[in-house]
């Protein structure tokens, strides 16, 4: 078998912290946010369904479209950056192990959302009973 790579949560971190500036431009630009949001959508159509990491990303999309126009504002700009800035890793065409190889392909996908996951899960949590108390689920 293989060596599989570790993951290294903290690398994945660093990614993120690195496309926070990338993330707040984005914010400011609205049509480039959304397309970005969209390959996000098209991209989760390739990879295997991974246990609940991928399972939240539609909330994580949904939460940072009702951030954008205005509907859900109780959350931190940080935690939409940060989002936005796991959402950017997934979608550009370099990552620390491409795509194309055969099962690790997505490892390193997998761990930038893992490690934005765990950051943001409080404010997750919050925007999806807020979606289910204002019939938005």
């Amino acid at each position: 078998m293989a060596n599989v790579p570790a993951i290294d949560v903290e690398k994945a971190k660093e990614i993120l912290n690195s496309l926070t500036s990338q993330a707040q431009e984005l914010l400011k630009n609205t049509s480039k946010l959304e397309k970005v949001l969209q390959q996000m959508e098209g991209k989760l159509k390739e990879i295997p369904k991974v246990g609940d990491a991928l399972s939240r990303v539609p909330l994580m999309i949904s939460m940072i479209r009702s951030y954008v126009t205005k509907e859900y504002s109780v959350v931190s700009p940080k935690v939409i950056i940060t989002l936005i800035a796991a959402i950017i890793y997934m979608v550009k065409d370099q990552d620390l192990i491409p795509d194309t190889t055969p099962v690790l392909g997505h490892v390193d996908d997998l761990a930038i959302l893992a490690a934005a996951f765990m950051v943001t899960d409080p404010e997750l949590n919050a925007y999806s009973q807020w979606r289910e108390e204002n019939g938005k689920a």
